[in-house]
């Protein structure tokens, strides 16, 4: 790759790097990588099949990763390797983060930031870890408070109802 990147390297007329030449070398190399490894030569890193282990990517990562799984001998034997390493007890620092959530917002700030009460800055960590890192986890709890919330608003609601008819009953007709 060094070698290529260094011919790849095009001074322009301003004397700066030409970086639609680069580009179109990055193109050309990406394009040989995958014709040369086949049609499923996405690579996968071992935190991302550790993490898919554990079921915590979203959902087109997991897919995409099923999916090569299926087409990859190779990658099969990565993923039983890095399985094994796991059973006998070798793990490393991300896999432990990842494994006890350790950057999740617990169910308090989650529900916090549901009720917008959050600060803004732990409130724009809660957008982040949803909307990028894509935590499952976290959106399911999420969703799970989300539920919980109209739940309980159609309850109060509700009783809110029996209160207003019971005070009114008094100034209802019989008839």
């Amino acid at each position: 790759m060094r070698m290529f990147s260094r011919n790849c390297t095009r001074v322009n007329q301003e004397g700066t790097k030409d970086t639609k030449f680069l580009l179109n070398c990055l193109c050309v190399l990406r394009a040989f990588v995958v014709l040369s490894n086949g049609p499923m030569a996405i690579r996968f890193s071992n935190s991302e099949l550790e993490a898919f282990l554990d079921e915590s990517l979203p959902v087109e990562r997991m897919t995409a990763i099923e999916e090569a799984l299926r087409a990859s001998d190779a990658l099969q034997k990565r993923l039983a390797a890095i399985h094994g390493r796991r059973d006998a007890g070798v793990h490393s620092l991300g896999e432990i983060w990842r494994r006890h959530r350790l950057s999740c917002p617990s169910r308090e700030q989650l529900g916090s930031y549901l009720l917008g009460v959050l600060p803004r800055e732990a409130s724009d960590y809660v957008k982040f870890h949803l909307e990028s890192i894509e935590c499952r986890y976290c959106a399911a709890s999420l969703g799970d408070l989300k539920a919980q919330q109209s739940a309980a608003e159609s309850e109060v609601a509700e009783r809110r109802r029996q209160k207003y008819f019971q005070s009114s009953a008094g100034y209802l007709r019989k008839k």
